[in-house]
């Protein structure tokens, strides 16, 4: 007979996540919720386990993933586009499919049960990585990622509460970790890789505009209270390089580009140094909404190109951040840093400005040649 613990209830959440991995380590089939809905999951290990969730699946399984990096284990050439993707929308409702020929040996270690679960008949593996504290903590746990029941071409509805999951899974079920209705409640969205090129096979939560803004270049300005030369900057790049692709500053993600500035010591919701807002105004750039941020992990690790005013920014960064060495860099490309306007006088700004411009214009022109 199927348990249901509701595990905000219970008297030590770790006990039912241990209770979870004894099971799955025995071949038994547990029911997870996940942000979308729940999944019936088994060990990618356990014969046992895939053969049992076979019964129950639609013929489509995903491999769950504890992390974006793990992806990395199993996909030995990952396209540019899907690392943006993996860095951005993961963990989160996404399932991304790639070709077995884009497979590596870590794949080839699972059992032959698993690897046929996985494939089905369509010659790709799905993966996709939870956003849910049960099945993330599981994973930490656990030896290899989980095979979960996929949510593509699903020809009912989603299991959205524990008792809908174990309706639908029926005795082959022996847990189902019970957390309230899932937020969503909607199939996750599913891309198909074919090398660099991708598709979208299934629409859920993400939109296909969504999708292609994720898949943009994110171009990161930094300085330290994101008040005066990184607005500036942000504002002069996006103004410069939309005239160099002859469309409006706001069609720039459409035309594959996010433009954003942080600082490292700035808080949230500060606005633009007036004379900074003066400064650009002369250009038909108005700052007067710019709102500060501070610099986060998570906007780092979503910036492909992270581009500080000056060497110590760069230094900041890198000594919390090791592993972005290959993506941040100073706007000079002479290597020098931008003059720090604050305080000083409007003349200050406007030089500070031209100093920004000329290192935009460079950046713009090895970027996009002017023809």
């Amino acid at each position: 007979m199927t348990q249901i613990i509701e595990i905000r209830s219970a008297d030590d959440p770790r006990d039912v996540i241990h209770r979870a991995c004894q099971l799955l380590a025995e071949g038994h089939l547990v029911a997870f919720p996940t942000e979308t809905s729940y999944v019936a999951a088994a060990s990618s290990l356990s014969e046992i386990g895939t053969a049992k969730l076979r019964t129950i699946s639609t013929g489509a399984a995903a491999l769950a993933l504890k992390s974006p990096h793990e992806a990395h284990d199993y996909v030995a050439r990952m396209p540019g586009p899907a690392h943006k993707l993996a860095r951005r929308a993961w963990p989160g409702p996404l399932t991304m499919e790639f070709e077995t020929s884009e497979l590596n040996g870590l794949f080839e270690s699972l059992p032959s049960a698993t690897q046929q679960l996985l494939t089905g008949d369509r010659s790709a593996v799905a993966f996709r990585v939870p956003a849910h504290n049960a099945i993330l903590h599981v994973q930490r746990l656990t030896p290899a990622p989980l095979v979960v029941t996929a949510d593509r071409d699903m020809s009912q509805p989603l299991p959205r509460t524990a008792a809908d999951a174990a309706r639908m899974f029926g005795d082959a079920i022996s847990l189902v970790i019970d957390d309230g209705p899932c937020r969503y409640g909607e199939p996750t969205t599913t891309v198909r890789f074919r090398g660099e090129k991708w598709e979208l096979v299934q629409q859920g939560m993400i939109s296909a505009r969504t999708l292609d803004r994720l898949v943009s270049e994110i171009y990161l300005f930094v300085c330290t209270g994101n008040t005066c030369r990184s607005p500036m900057a942000e504002g002069l790049f996006r103004r410069r390089l939309a005239e160099r692709l002859k469309c409006h500053d706001d069609d720039l993600m459409d035309r594959g580009f996010a433009v954003l500035s942080a600082g490292l010591s700035a808080g949230a919701g500060g606005q633009a140094s007036p004379e900074a807002v003066a400064a650009l105004e002369a250009e038909g750039i108005d700052l007067r909404n710019h709102e500060s941020q501070p610099v986060t992990e998570r906007l780092l690790i979503q910036a492909d190109h992270i581009l500080t005013m000056t060497r110590n920014h760069q230094q900041v960064i890198l000594s919390e951040f090791p592993e972005l060495a290959s993506r941040v860099r100073l706007l000079s490309a002479d290597r020098q840093d931008v003059s720090d306007p604050f305080g000083g006088s409007r003349r200050e700004y406007d030089d500070c400005k031209a100093e920004i411009e000329r290192h935009i214009m460079k950046l713009i022109d090895d970027l996009i040649p002017n023809k």
